[in-house]
């Protein structure tokens, strides 16, 4: 991964799901969707992960591009996710989407939830 400060990454696999999952959705076509992705409180290590599809930019939204995918955030969310990568693993201990959070001091087993 090459690294530019300051922002929000996305894996090669995750992109790839990502355009699957917009295709399914028949919203691949419309430049208007972008993926949105948050952090809120709960989960067992007291901050969880959210992410979907949106096609509206808030005032203070932070928008990134990486890897030919467009992330947006809020700027709340995006002071816990500077410098993380959005991946998606398909093997037999999980499926699904995952960030790895240089942020994060621990996270919980299930890989939904961190601290700070």
């Amino acid at each position: 991964m090459v690294s530019t400060e300051n922002s929000i990454f996305v894996s090669e696999k995750a992109k790839s799901k990502l355009v699957q999952l917009m295709n399914d959705a028949g919203i691949a076509s419309d430049p208007s969707y972008f993926v949105r992705v948050g952090v809120v409180g709960g989960g067992c290590s007291g901050l969880s992960y959210k992410l979907d599809f949106d096609n509206e930019v808030k005032p203070m939204d932070q928008v990134f591009e990486d890897n030919g995918v467009k992330i947006v955030t809020d700027l709340k969310s995006f002071l816990y996710l500077v410098n993380t990568e959005l991946d998606f693993s398909d093997g037999l201990n999980g499926k699904g989407f995952y960030f790895n959070n240089p942020n994060a001091s621990r996270s919980c087993g299930c890989g939904e939830s961190f601290a700070v």
